[in-house]
């Protein structure tokens, strides 16, 4: 019986590797009559994007719960702080998380013909990752953008965990929070480590939990305090988990 499940899951995972891309194109040349007859962007487009996280998880044959959505205005703007426990988190904030947001994204997603056009009319904000002048003048594009009433979410870990324990937040990605004066609000993803490891490609079945914290006055802090905002979201995450 268990080989059986296992060869189920096993094709159940490639038909999940298969629909990622597949899914992608689809909304992708959804979005362009869209967006070019009936000038659909930002926030009328979110309903693809949410689609699109949604089939994956089912196909995947994962199953979402979020609690804690008591905590937000949905009049408000906020930053997420997640942590990041797979690449599967991507899909299932994007599916089941009901809040308008944006992602941030590496510039160089928005040269990618027909994908990198409909992630800018659909709102998502280009960050330039290099160092010095040019990164710095990106971080402050983002959090005008932010500032002006664009919802996002960010990891602060950096990059996945390895092994789905929460790693130290870094303190830079606090910038962008105190420069654009919203709140935080801590986020925990449960269960997504399990289904899809930091090294593996195929997913398997399971339940996550998206859990949120009460938001935290960015405005409260200044720059030089980015260490102390770090530690309190961290542990606030970590409490969550």
């Amino acid at each position: 019986m268990k080989q059986i499940s296992a060869v189920f899951n096993f094709f159940r995972g490639l038909m999940a590797l298969l629909a990622i891309p597949l899914f992608t194109g689809l909304v992708s040349f959804a979005a362009l009559p869209l967006a070019i007859f009936l000038g659909y962007r930002g926030e009328q487009l979110q309903f693809l994007a949410r689609w699109w996280g949604r089939a994956i998880c089912r196909v995947s044959g994962v199953k979402v719960e979020v609690a804690g959505l008591q905590h937000l205005d949905p009049g408000r703007t906020y930053i997420f702080a997640a942590n990041h426990q797979s690449q599967f988190d991507i899909f299932v904030l994007q599916g089941f998380l009901a809040f308008d947001f944006r992602w941030l994204a590496k510039k160089e997603l928005f040269q990618i013909p027909l994908f990198g056009w409909a992630m800018r009319r659909a709102g998502y904000i280009p960050v330039d990752r290099s160092h010095g002048r040019r990164a710095m003048v990106s971080l402050n594009e983002a959090a005008k953008e932010i500032a002006a009433g664009t919802s996002v979410i960010i990891f602060p870990e950096g990059t996945r965990s390895p092994d789905g324990r929460l790693q130290p937040f870094k303190a830079g990605a606090m910038v962008l929070a105190i420069k654009s004066e919203v709140e935080i609000v801590p986020l925990a993803i449960v269960g997504t480590h399990e289904i899809l490891p930091k090294g593996k490609l195929l997913p398997k079945p399971g339940r996550v939990l998206i859990r949120l914290g009460e938001p935290v006055k960015a405005a409260d802090y200044t720059v030089k305090d980015k260490q102390a905002l770090a530690a309190k979201l961290e542990n606030q995450v970590r409490s969550l988990m």
